[in-house]
């Protein structure tokens, strides 16, 4: 590939970044929130980890391409319900946020998938316990009428695979 072609795939995941961080910020999720559900999966493993060291995961997370579509993708979809511009049954399995549904996780899997198998682990915990944010997310979207159908999955699968990247990066 030759150098200019690289610089503009770069250009073009740097403004990608900077649209995912718009959206969420629009539905109300910051990227110290992620940062923060991050350092929950880490605490217990690496008791000194910094915040800074948290968000500047969050942030190379974010920077990847596959997570950058996944989280495009779900965000709309979310909107789109909420807008009313999908049809039945698909609106209102997602408006309701129904639980055999299955594809907002598998569409956060993308996410968690890569940085490896403890991505996956992380993910499942997190998806069960809803701390921070996710659980903000999840009631805020049953008490305003909302969709975070995808959000809140999107979210958990950020924050574990900075959680992965982590365990990765200080593996002994």
């Amino acid at each position: 590939m030759n150098e200019q072609r690289i610089e503009e795939n770069r250009l073009n995941d740097t403004k990608k970044y900077d649209i995912v961080v718009k959206r969420l910020q629009e539905r109300g999720v910051e990227l110290k929130d992620i940062a923060e559900l991050t350092l929950g999966l880490q605490r217990q493993y690496l008791p000194n980890l910094a915040y800074e060291d948290a968000l500047e995961h969050v942030k190379k997370v974010i920077m990847k391409r596959e997570v950058q579509n996944a989280a495009l993708t779900g965000i709309e979809l979310d909107v789109l319900a909420e807008k009313g511009l999908l049809s039945e049954p698909l609106a209102s399995m997602l408006l309701n946020d129904y639980g055999l549904y299955g594809v907002d996780e598998v569409l956060a899997l993308a996410i968690v998938n890569v940085y490896g198998s403890i991505g996956f682990t992380n993910f499942g915990y997190i998806d069960k316990l809803k701390p921070g944010i996710i659980g903000i997310i999840d009631k805020k979207g049953k008490d305003e009428g909302k969709c975070h159908t995808f959000l809140d999955d999107i979210i958990g699968a950020i924050a574990a695979a900075a959680a992965s990247s982590i365990a990765h990066r200080f593996a002994e």
